[in-house]
């Protein structure tokens, strides 16, 4: 107990001996804060307050006798379709009409009973329904084959550089169904 008393006593006479240290410190420190920023001088004036207003120079102004300025013609409007935009129109189509043709693979092999090939379209089946008819096939690749038309000529007419995206992104997911179906299908 005695040994415990006595180590108490060495840390309140350690934290009184810390706590004067900290505060010697910190007064050090704002000491030297402030007699660096008491020695700044103020910003130097401008010219314009010093110099009298007759000193000051004036700028002459000169009139060219050079070539008139002319202002650029802007060029013709490039047209918005062109060979490049009907080629992929016309690839992004057929490879539309081409994955719904094949797609009524499926409904033939149903109607014929054909078993161990596919007879139920799986893939698409929220698009196309289990057994697609012909109408429906046809009039989904239509919408498809229209709306990825309008959004290239959309973005085309706007001057965005990707709008060749919807048409290619569309001749890719038709033709991965196309061999999709004539693997499974034929």
């Amino acid at each position: 107990m005695n040994l415990r008393n006595d180590y108490s006593t060495v840390m309140q006479t350690g934290n009184l001996t810390g706590n004067l240290m900290k505060s010697a410190l910190r007064t050090l420190l704002a000491v030297l804060a402030l007699a660096t920023i008491s020695v700044a001088a103020e910003p130097p004036d401008a010219p314009s307050n010093i110099a009298p207003a007759e000193a000051m120079p004036i700028e002459a102004v000169v009139v060219g006798t050079g070539h008139q300025f002319v202002a650029p013609r802007p060029s013709p409007e490039a047209k918005v379709i062109d060979r490049k935009f009907v080629a992929l129109a016309l690839i992004s189509s057929g490879s539309t009409f081409a994955d719904s043709y094949t797609t009524l693979f499926a409904r033939q092999n149903w109607l014929a009973g054909k078993q161990g090939v596919c007879n139920v379209e799986v893939q698409s089946a929220y698009l196309y329904g289990t057994h697609p008819t012909v109408g429906r096939a046809y009039a989904i690749a239509s919408l498809k084959s229209v709306g990825s038309v309008a959004a290239s000529y959309y973005l085309r007419k706007h001057h965005n550089r990707f709008w060749s995206v919807p048409l290619v992104a569309n001749s890719i997911l038709s033709l991965q169904g196309v061999t999709q179906n004539m693997r499974a299908c034929n």
